[in-house]
This record gives structure tokens, sequence and C-alpha cells, in this order.
């Protein structure tokens, strides 16, 4: 899990800088949908690494205490995986990002760039339900309630004073309302699944 989480947030640096890049201008919003979907990773890693085991019923009668029941070592990593192997098979997301893309051009590099948004874009609408956390249009002024959620509003500039504050709004946010990812089969503590298995045409 830790691995993970390493790579995840490696990559999402190299999608910042990469926002730096005058180069890459032409892909802002694609490398914006890219690291979403990095930070969508993230969020469900950190959620499935903090998920606490199901309880265990007590038995009415019975002498001896059983000892609790424990999901296997390789379940939550394996549901990351999972979300990985959707962005993978509806985007190739993971095709994309371990490519070497440096041998080719922009137009090429963006041609591919709209294949993976199209299928990551279908990948979060079928999966997640996805709302933005603040219903106003970007640059329209707000008003943060004293009761805000820490990880839904991020306050920059000139902060004083308690809450409610006003400010204008400069992105609008996103929050996860359902997901609805394939189960998890995968209980095999001596290796973790496969993103997308290797295809083998035989002659």
């Amino acid at each position: 899990m830790n691995s993970f989480i390493k790579i995840a947030a490696f990559l999402l640096v190299l999608l910042t800088i990469a926002l730096l890049v005058p180069a890459a201008s032409p892909y802002a919003r694609e490398i914006r949908i890219a690291t979403l979907i990095l930070a969508a990773a993230l969020f469900i890693a950190t959620l499935a690494g903090n998920r606490p085991p199901a309880p265990v019923a007590k038995p009415v009668a019975e002498a001896v205490k059983p000892a609790p029941a424990t999901a296997p070592k390789n379940h939550a990593p394996a549901e990351v995986i999972t979300l990985l192997a959707v962005f993978q098979e509806k985007g190739r997301l993971v095709d994309f990002l371990m490519d070497d893309i440096t041998p080719y051009t922009d137009e090429q590099v963006g041609s591919v760039v709209r294949a993976v948004h199209q299928g990551c874009k279908a990948a979060l609408q079928e999966h997640f339900t996805i709302e933005p956390v603040a219903s106003e249009s970007e640059g329209a002024l707000i008003t943060v309630p004293a009761d805000y959620a820490a990880d839904e509003f991020r306050l920059v500039g000139n902060l004083s004073g308690q809450a409610p504050f006003q400010g204008k709004l400069v992105h609008k946010g996103w929050k996860v309302q359902s997901v609805k990812l394939p189960r998890v089969l995968h209980t095999d503590e001596n290796r973790l699944p496969a993103i997308a298995p290797a295809e083998v045409e035989i002659s």
C-alpha cells in the first residue's frame, strides 16, 4: 500500500511539473484530468488502508472466544489495483503513463491523450458519482460556513478572524457521492493481482 501511494504521489508531482512546462500548455486540460484520476486513486488507497476490520458477532454460548476475522493480507492493495484496472480497461491509462512519450510529437501525444481522456471519463462516470463541492460558478463570491469540512474547502489569501468566510471561488472542487467498483475476489497473500492480463495470440 505504501509503495502504491509513493508511486502515485510521484506521478502527481510529474503531472504538476508538466503543467508548468510551456510546451505542454495545449494539453493542460488532459493533464488536469490525469491529475484528478491519480488523486482519486490516492483517495481510494487512503480509505482502503484505513478501513477497520469487520466486526465479528459474539456467539451466545461458547466457552472459547474465537479470534476476530480479518481481511486477507493483500485485500486493501487489491482494491486499489482494481481501480487502476478500471482506468486501464476503459482508457488505457496505465499504458499511457508507463510509455515513453519522448519520441512522439505534441500532435501524436495530443491524439492519444484525447482517447485516454474519453475512456477514463467514461470509467469515472460509470463507477463514481462525482459532484462539485461548490455549486456556484467559478469567479463568483461565496460564503464558506462556520462548520465547513476541512477537506472540502482550501482557504487561501488574507485569512483572519472566525468563520464564516467570504471570498471568490477559484475552483469549485470535487467530491464523491458514491462508488461502485467491481468486487475484489483476489485472496492470494503471496502476490498482488494484475492490473491487466498479458494478451498472447497463439499461432
